[in-house]
């Protein structure tokens, strides 16, 4: 039976393992991962992160904080240790005339996104609803608006945060201003983050989805044009381009083969996003398939729930490019796979796409937060999506191998895709990443949060 006794000063609850929800609150994202904590204390305040932290490090315990667990690397769930989950800190509440919002630490993306649509007010957050918005933020926080707002964190105007010797802090400019710094973008290290205040932005609440389909054969052409129109995008445009495989059972012409889906988002006055899906069609003739959508904000930040639910086995990466020259293009169009080599099983190839930069995301100086590479052209990611154990290697040796394709141009890369232990150094330029050890050292000097992609305080 659940002993909330077990923590002292604790009002929330705790599981343990053989308790009836036990199962149902350690499960995270990704399938692959399957630890089990000692003690889950699903927190309900400040105070309770603060009671079991303390707790957890009288016992010795591993120590992982919890919200929409989408940590690719299954970082929020402790083998043995410690589980804060904070889901049960859910609430958003707005006040429009400030045009804020204070959103709790376990609040998801939904959550946010429905809080704000009535007002007529949003902010940029991620673009799969069922996302934690303090993992996202706490990366940078990279969404649809984010051309026309900049990142999640770049709008947080204060932090309220349980350091790890248990102490209730607030960062901001004013507050703090070096833990501010470094939770733009350093992730989860130097506490847990209980409460943030987001400033929000009048938006029309419609989007519109514009994507052309073409043989990846004949890719090579519409992907330069493509790449040649990002300098110059508006910044209600956020343009993609992704590598697929068309599943075989698709009634497309290209079912079981590869393709390239070229397009854009707008979030905006939808008659301006048509007169530029206009322009988008005449520089991009003759696609294989078109598809427009209008839909509202709220409705496209559902749209990929499905394909990205719990319970499917996953893995990702990625890199930032400063620039898109032809070799890049024909790398990313390549899949890694060697001129001359046998086709692959396209259906067990990630799919991988381009997201443009710029915009507000370039308005800020580099140094202004922890959030490095806002020189990036061109944002790389892949990801790859199985259910079969049996296909581990296979399917995270593709994307691998089309991340290495793509190398020679990559950058850095986005902190919150990284699926690989020991990375996180690209996440980061030199000197910044010096500046974040530095940070570590100040607030958590015995690396007591490093279930994350961990900045080590004893980094050289």
């Amino acid at each position: 039976m659940t002993d909330v006794l077990t923590i002292p000063r604790f009002a929330g609850e705790v599981l343990l393992p053989g308790d009836a929800q036990y199962d149902a609150h350690r499960e995270v994202w990704n399938a692959a991962v399957d630890r089990r904590p000692a003690m889950i204390a699903r927190c309900t305040s400040a105070d309770d992160v603060a009671s079991a932290i303390r707790h957890g490090r009288d016992r010795g315990l591993e120590i992982a904080v919890k919200c929409g667990g989408h940590s690719v690397m299954g970082l929020s769930v402790p083998d043995g240790g410690l589980m804060l989950d904070l889901t049960p800190m859910s609430s958003v509440v707005i006040d429009p005339m400030q045009r804020r919002a204070l959103v709790q630490g376990g609040s998801l993306l939904r959550n946010l996104d429905r809080a704000t649509e009535p007002h007529g007010l949003a902010t940029t957050a991620g673009n799969v609803s069922h996302t934690g918005v303090g993992g996202l933020t706490l990366g940078g926080g990279m969404g649809w608006l984010a051309r026309q707002f900049g990142l999640a964190s770049d709008n947080v105007a204060a932090y309220t945060l349980v350091a790890s010797d248990g102490q209730v802090v607030r960062a901001s400019a004013d507050e703090h201003p070096d833990l501010f710094w470094g939770l733009r973008g350093g992730g989860g290290n130097f506490g847990v983050v209980t409460e943030f205040e987001f400033r929000l932005h009048p938006t029309s609440g419609r989007v519109l989805v514009a994507e052309l389909t073409y043989d990846a054969a004949d890719a090579v052409g519409p992907m330069r044009t493509w790449r040649d129109m990002l300098p110059d995008a508006p910044r209600a445009a956020m343009l993609t381009a992704d590598g697929v495989a068309i599943p075989a059972d698709s009634p497309s012409k290209l079912a079981g083969r590869p393709a390239v889906i070229v397009g854009f988002v707008w979030s905006g006055a939808v008659d301006e996003g048509r007169a530029y899906l206009e322009t988008f069609r005449s520089a991009l003739p003759n696609p294989s398939a078109e598809e427009v959508d209008e839909r509202t904000y709220v409705e496209l930040q559902s749209l990929f729930d499905d394909r990205h639910r719990h319970g499917l086995r996953r893995y990702s990466t990625g890199h930032y490019l400063p620039a898109l020259p032809d070799d890049a293009i024909d790398a990313f169009l390549s899949r890694g796979i060697p001129t001359g080599a046998p086709e692959p099983d396209w259906s067990l190839m990630p799919g991988s796409g381009f997201q443009a930069y710029g915009g507000a995301i370039a308005d800020l100086d580099d140094g202004d937060s922890a959030f490095s590479f806002r020189d990036t052209l061109v944002e790389w990611t892949t990801g790859a999506t199985w259910s079969d154990p049996a296909e581990d290697e296979v399917r995270m040796g593709n994307a691998r191998r089309w991340a290495r394709a793509l190398d020679p141009w990559g950058t850095g890369a986005y902190v919150n895709v990284i699926g690989d232990a020991g990375e996180v150094r690209r996440a980061y330029r030199d000197a910044k990443f010096e500046k974040l050890v530095e940070l570590k050292r100040a607030w958590d000097p015995e690396n007591v949060f490093h279930l994350n992609h961990n900045i080590r305080p004893d980094a050289a």
